[in-house]
């Protein structure tokens, strides 16, 4: 198996990234109060320095009640938090990388530490009022990105958080034009989004958006239950001016429609023409939630995903626990040094390494 073609440069628009292995966003909840330490951007520094292609960071929120649920997730607003950042982009920058904020509202979704202790915002409860602020802090955090020297950035509109709470029809019950029975009326919030956006950062800067058909609440749920549905779910946020689709499962080799292997990002792709990263527990044995029972946590080899990439489905790979467990994964697989990567251990994902 050759992995050369994971390291074939990627462009488009400003973004020039030397290879095609993205760092997946992966919650740390370590910056304090919200803000971004020294330890967090030699984090991220780690990774840029053994070949990452570009670092998109863990969740960060914008200037909204409930935004996030534990108190320690990165702010992407106020002059300290914006400090700490500048300090993560610097660093990463300086040891060669690339890097992108992912943009999240946590919704009403909560955690075990149960911050904050502030009136969750629902999708079905917003007034029209929260809803145009909502759009114009993440317009503000999205400016703040590329005003930083950040190379991209992506919206997290996946995995049940607010978002992705407008795109399900099980919790937006809304009946205004926030609302609606189609998969393409519940995405006018997105798409208000995805357009504030581009008006703030201007049309080079790449808007990277995270999706994904199941939910925390239900990993068996999908939005769109044919390609017609995706079609009206992906096309209204590619014309709003999405760049990259992120298409979130928890397993990348998985035919996302019977009839066809396509996966996610290949039907993405397919759909819109447009770039997309797919991600899934790439480079291990078992899904996400398995590995935290103790299964599947071995490493898997790559001849599959590289089948899919030569075929075209997708550009972008993003890994997550695996460079989560191993900052020189990427380093590794490019010098073909497979019998040194390790097996994940969920105690990574409660480490700062």
């Amino acid at each position: 198996m050759s992995t050369e073609l994971l390291f074939k440069p990627f462009q488009y628009k400003n973004l020039h990234l030397d290879n095609r292995i993205v760092m997946a966003p992966m919650t740390r909840a370590q910056s304090d109060n919200g803000v971004p330490t020294q330890q967090i951007a030699e984090y991220y520094s780690r990774r840029a320095a053994a070949g990452v292609g570009l670092i998109i960071s863990e969740g960060t929120v914008i200037n909204r009640p409930a935004s996030k649920n534990m108190q320690n997730i990165p702010d992407f607003y106020g002059t300290e938090a914006l400090e700490g950042w500048k300090n993560v982009i610097d660093s990463v920058h300086a040891n060669g990388g690339k890097m992108g904020p992912q943009i999240w509202h946590v919704g009403d979704t909560r955690s075990s530490d149960d911050y904050p202790s502030v009136p969750m915002e629902k999708a079905s409860d917003m007034t029209l009022e929260d809803i145009q602020d909502t759009i114009a802090q993440f317009a503000a955090s999205a400016k703040s990105a590329k005003d930083l020297g950040f190379d991209c950035l992506e919206i997290h509109g996946a995995h049940g958080y607010l978002i992705d709470q407008f795109f399900w029809e099980a919790t937006n019950t809304r009946t205004d034009e926030y609302g609606g029975k189609t998969l393409k009326e519940r995405s006018r919030f997105a798409v208000d989004i995805v357009k504030a956006i581009r008006a703030a950062v201007g049309e080079d800067f790449t808007i990277i958006i995270r999706l994904s058909q199941w939910k925390q609440q239900d990993y068996n749920i999908k939005l769109a239950q044919t390609p017609e549905e995706m079609e009206e779910w992906l096309l209204p946020l590619k014309e709003a001016g999405v760049d990259i689709f992120h298409c979130s499962q928890r397993r990348f080799w998985e035919a996302e429609f019977e009839g066809s292997d396509l996966n996610f990002a290949g039907w993405a792709k397919k759909i819109t023409g447009q770039p997309t990263i797919t991600v899934g527990s790439v480079g291990l044995e078992g899904d996400f939630m398995a590995a935290f029972a103790g299964e599947g946590t071995g490493t898997a080899d790559l001849s599959e995903l590289i089948r899919r990439l030569e075929r075209g489905d997708f550009d972008l790979v993003a890994v997550g626990r695996a460079i989560l467990q191993d900052p020189e994964w990427v380093k590794k697989v490019k010098e073909g040094r497979m019998e040194e990567l390790s097996d994940f251990s969920p105690s990574s994902m409660s480490t700062l390494y």
